[in-house]
């Protein structure tokens, strides 16, 4: 059966920022399984995706690895650290798929920012996007428990890869272990493994090859009381 695309969506940047960012010149290239920067590192540089696959997560106290993005061409790494003294990086900045970024120094953006009101203004804007798409995860994590985290990570995952096919199923058009899940909840890969099952046994899902096809999207909604947010506010990059 042919599957028909269901286009990625993203926040959209503003153009006076796209044209700074279009400027740079100076790249380098980056290799899977490396770090561009992990966290308590001092801050110097931001980064932005020319091509590859960048995974942003945050280690908490019990050693758990909490994955808030997975960043892709276009998407800027590093963002958090700007007019902070001695700014050290919050989050890790895993490579997952080899590729190349652009390097934009702090210091140089700061002053730009300074210095361009206008740009400034669409920047805060763009940040702004940014935190509520964050605080609407992080809502999800704490108002509904582990089920709801695995929901809404599916919700989003159709949001930012999702194929819709002619009978209405959605392909998660990338290829995830069940630890891959574990990481974007916060929990632990056997608690994933008893709620998969759960919806492949209810039909709501099925698994082939690391690849998610959701059957039934309107049941993870309504389990999680999804408020229908835009999809650019309601996904993984």
């Amino acid at each position: 059966m042919p599957e028909l695309q269901q286009p990625n969506k993203k926040i959209f940047m503003p153009e006076s920022i796209q044209e700074l960012l279009n400027s740079l010149d100076h790249t380098m290239k980056m290799q899977k399984g490396t770090f561009l920067f992990q966290e308590g590192m001092p801050a110097t540089e931001l980064y932005i995706i020319r091509s590859g696959r960048v995974q942003i997560s945050k280690i908490s106290q019990d050693g758990k690895e909490l994955t808030l993005r997975i960043c892709t061409v276009g998407d800027i790494v590093g963002e958090l650290t700007l007019f902070t003294n001695e700014a050290k990086y919050l989050l890790n900045a895993k490579v997952l798929e080899s590729g190349e970024v652009a390097v934009l120094k702090k210091e140089y953006l700061e002053q730009q920012l300074i210095a361009n009101g206008s740009l400034a203004y669409e920047f805060m804007k763009w940040m702004s996007d940014h935190f509520r798409r964050t605080q609407t995860k992080f809502r999800d994590l704490v108002l509904h428990g582990k089920k709801g985290a695995l929901y809404s990570t599916l919700i989003r995952m159709t949001n930012s890869y999702g194929v819709k096919r002619e009978d209405g199923s959605i392909l998660i058009n990338i290829p995830l272990t069940n630890q891959d899940l574990a990481n974007f909840c916060g929990t632990s890969r056997e608690s994933i493994n008893r709620m998969l099952s759960d919806l492949r046994k209810d039909e709501i899902i099925s698994v082939n090859k690391g690849k998610i096809t959701i059957y039934d999207l309107e049941f993870l909604k309504t389990e999680i009381n999804c408020e229908n947010c835009p999809p650019e506010l309601c996904n993984i990059d």
